[in-house]
């Protein structure tokens, strides 16, 4: 099913998430959310390039505009060129933050970005900490392509995971609090979701945490804690699990040529885990989708 990980980025992330992948720049874009960056990788050259944001970058999604990137940070959304660092507000603005703050966000095979938020762990200046207990803070976004901003589900632990079925018609979420991903019904004309049930609970390694889809209809999740990732049929069965070198794998995405190459980023974990918070590589056999995009930019 794949071979060996292999370690190409040994970043030291905090909390590495929000992989993309960028064809036609042959790179991957990811964070690190407690650092306040945004890395990028340059697969011909093996190099890596990070930009400074002055709050947590939780996700990116590429845009209808080469060489622009939609980056949610924990209190609102921006619009974002590398090449110049030019950053530009979106105009959405998370309600309640700093309480609550954004996390995962993909953008749906229609161009419409979907983004969860959770109760803020992250202090102003970049520390980690475990807020006090109340009921469930999340809620999921759509935002749409003229920048109108839709409620979907509320009292969400931690929202993460937020993939499209290989035909479009189905959506996964999952709560990682409650170690369970979700399946639903999408309407891709309206950008509906609907019939929510459960796709994939209870999976004794780890929680769930980032994912990607390949093209034949598989999630392949990221296991926080569980130092591993598992590959999920379309029915919910586990396909195969991957071993990973840390504990604390936390996004994928595929890329590469031919997108048989998963990224995986990571975590800090324990002091004896000497390559935690690296970002990883795997060579699968199914292919990957390709990356959505964002289309709320005008023509």
């Amino acid at each position: 099913m794949a071979d060996s990980i292999v370690c190409v980025a040994p970043v030291g992330d905090r909390c590495g998430e929000g992989a993309v992948w960028c064809a036609y720049e042959a790179s991957l874009y990811w964070t690190d959310i407690t650092r306040f960056l945004v890395h990028r990788y340059d697969e011909a050259l093996r190099a890596v390039k990070s930009w400074l944001f002055e709050e947590p970058v939780v996700a990116l999604c590429l845009t209808d505009k080469p060489g622009c990137l939609l980056v949610a940070l924990g209190s609102e959304l921006i619009y974002w060129w590398p090449e110049t660092d030019l950053r530009q507000s979106h105009g959405f603005s998370l309600p309640g933050a700093p309480r609550v703050r954004l996390n995962d966000g993909r953008a749906d095979p229609h161009g419409r970005f979907w983004v969860g938020s959770m109760k803020n762990n992250v202090r102003p200046g970049g520390e980690l900490y475990i807020p006090e207990s109340g009921p469930a803070q999340g809620i999921l976004y759509r935002i749409a392509q003229d920048g109108e901003a839709t409620l979907w589900r509320e009292t969400i632990g931690i929202s993460n995971t937020l993939c499209w079925s290989p035909s479009g018609d189905t959506f996964y979420f999952g709560d990682t609090l409650s170690n369970t991903i979700y399946a639903f019904d999408y309407d891709g004309v309206s950008g509906a979701i609907s019939r929510e049930r459960p796709f994939f609970r209870g999976f004794e390694r780890g929680a769930p945490d980032g994912s990607a889809m390949d093209r034949e209809g598989c999630l392949w999740n990221c296991r926080f804690g569980g130092g591993c990732l598992v590959r999920i049929a379309p029915s919910g069965g586990v396909v195969g699990v991957i071993e990973m070198p840390v504990s604390n794998p936390t996004t994928c995405t595929f890329g590469g040529p031919d997108l048989k190459t998963l990224y995986i980023t990571s975590a800090m974990g324990g002091p004896s885990e000497r390559l935690s918070g690296s970002l990883f590589a795997l060579s699968v056999n199914v292919p990957g989708l390709p990356e959505n995009r964002y289309g709320g930019l005008a023509s």
